[in-house]
C-alpha cells in the first residue's frame, strides 16, 4: 500500500512540475507582438549588428532574405547554423542574404558562438526584443521567408536540415 501511494505522489509531482515549466516556457516565450503571416508585407526594422553596422530590412529589398531568430543557448539553432552557412556562400551569389537575428544576447557570447562555427552572414542583435514582438515570434528558432519585394513567402520554427534551407532558398531567390 505504501509503495503505491509513493508511486501515485510521484506522478502527481511530476504531473505538477511539468505543468509548472510549461507556463513558465509559455510566458517567457509568449507571442507578444503580431504574427506576420505568408502574403503579408514583412515589417521593417533596424538593429545594430555584432560589428556596429546599421542592419535595417528595406535595404536588402531585391533580394530574397531567410530571416532567422535564434540563441546561442538554442540546441536546434546550433545544429542548423552550419548548414545556413554552407548555403549562404551559394545563394549569395544568387540574391539571397541571411539576417539571423539573435534575441536577447550579450555580443560577446554571440561573437563567441560566430567564432567557433565561422558565420560570415549578418547578426543584428535584437536585444530588446523589438523586432521579435513585431514578428510575433514564440518558439526558436523560427525562420521567416521574404522575397525580393519584402512580402513574407514562408515561415517555420522547425529546427532545419540541409534540404529545407535549400529548397526555402530557393524559394526567395531573386
Amino acid at each position: 500500500m505504501k509503495k503505491k501511494r509513493l508511486v501515485f505522489r510521484s506522478v502527481l509531482l511530476a504531473i505538477i512540475l511539468l505543468a509548472i515549466g510549461y507556463t513558465i516556457y509559455n510566458s517567457i516565450y509568449e507571442k507578444s507582438g503580431t504574427y506576420v503571416s505568408e502574403g503579408e508585407m514583412a515589417p521593417n526594422f533596424v538593429l545594430t549588428d555584432l560589428k556596429g553596422n546599421r542592419v535595417e530590412l528595406s535595404d536588402y529589398r531585391g533580394k530574397g532574405v531567410f530571416l532567422n531568430f535564434w540563441g546561442t543557448w538554442c540546441k536546434p539553432c546550433e545544429r542548423e547554423m552550419p548548414f545556413m552557412e554552407r548555403q549562404y556562400k551559394t545563394f549569395k551569389k544568387q540574391g539571397v542574404e541571411i539576417l539571423a537575428v539573435n534575441v536577447s544576447e550579450t555580443n560577446l557570447s554571440v561573437k563567441n558562438f560566430a567564432d567557433r562555427y565561422g558565420l560570415t552572414f549578418q547578426i543584428p542583435m535584437d536585444k530588446d526584443r523589438e523586432v521579435t514582438k513585431a514578428y510575433g515570434i514564440g518558439p526558436i528558432p523560427t525562420t521567416v521567408l521574404i522575397d525580393k519585394n519584402g512580402k513574407v513567402v514562408g515561415r517555420t520554427s522547425e529546427s532545419l536540415s540541409t534540404k529545407k534551407i535549400v529548397s526555402f532558398m530557393e524559394k526567395i531567390k531573386p
